[in-house]
């Protein structure tokens, strides 16, 4: 599932991934209602921040897999107009192998072109670690950037469905669109970009889903108002938040008999940060 979540910044809780572009504006998506698409898949939801990769097993260094007789040519595009880059990271359960983080991420790797996922785990620029299977840590961390269009939107609602059925936890996945059109010329003239950002959320329901929603509301919330307000004064702002995150989980409830509303204080995801466009991840 895709929850489009209007976000007051995306800051710094992401460690950086670096790239060669330039930072300009982009456009972030309006929040959408909670009762989407994905909720409606009996509890299927559908993916946030990568710390720094470690010596751990890269899907790019190990070429043993290869395409089996599912592969399916993707579609040939021309002059793509956007360099797309998705970042994030996610639990997965304990059992979870490579063959099925492979089948769950195979609309990633046909997208690319590429014949298995090991072939298109590397990134379009060599400093982004890429796509990465830690099977000690139970993790799958993404910094990983590709060439393509607006289609790559559903190949992204399909890939989080299919995470849905092996992430522990909740997790968000922050995907930044870049107009690989735009150049030094059109910022100076004042010209508009087509950028666009959305974060992705995947879980194994949908409380684990709103769980990752709150606590990075209550983030951006507090990060912000910090700038006024002592963070002990904060306290009523994180209660109301908390109320309107429990009244939203009762509605589905008494709609869906779903589980738990989702509850805490929030992990630290990291402050805020200023105008310009969105950069890239640096490691």
């Amino acid at each position: 599932m895709q929850i489009r979540l209007a976000r007051f910044d995306s800051g710094s809780r992401l460690h950086k991934c670096s790239g060669s572009r330039r930072a300009r504006v982009v456009k972030l998506v309006d929040t959408s209602d909670l009762k989407s698409a994905a909720f409606l898949h009996k509890g299927r939801t559908g993916s946030i921040p990568v710390p720094g990769t470690n010596s751990t097993t890269a899907l790019q260094g190990d070429r043993r897999h290869r395409p089996g007789p599912y592969y399916t040519k993707p579609m040939p595009r021309y002059n793509p107009p956007f360099e797309i880059h998705v970042h994030g990271q996610i639990t997965l359960r304990p059992e979870v192998v490579f063959a099925q983080l492979q089948e769950a991420l195979k609309p990633l790797w046909v997208y690319a072109g590429a014949r298995s996922l090991a072939e298109a785990a590397d990134s379009s620029y060599e400093d982004e670690p890429g796509i990465k299977f830690e099977p000690d840590d139970h993790l799958l961390q993404i910094c990983w950037t590709v060439a393509g269009d607006d289609d790559f939107r559903q190949v992204l609602d399909e890939v989080c469905m299919n995470l849905n059925e092996l992430a522990a936890t909740g997790a968000a996945v922050e995907v930044t669109f870049y107009d690989a059109e735009f150049d030094d010329e059109d910022e100076a003239s004042e010209a508009e970009s087509r950028d666009d950002f959305m974060m992705l959320f995947v879980g194994p329901d949908p409380a684990s889903i709103m769980q990752v929603q709150r606590d990075l509301l209550v983030q951006d919330v507090v990060n912000m108002m910090e700038r006024h307000f002592d963070g002990a004064e904060l306290s009523g702002v994180v209660a109301e938040i908390d109320k309107l995150f429990s009244q939203r989980f009762d509605d589905l409830v008494n709609s869906m008999q779903l589980g738990k509303p989702p509850r805490g204080s929030g992990g630290g995801h990291g402050g805020g940060h200023g105008g310009g466009r969105k950069p890239r991840h640096l490691h």
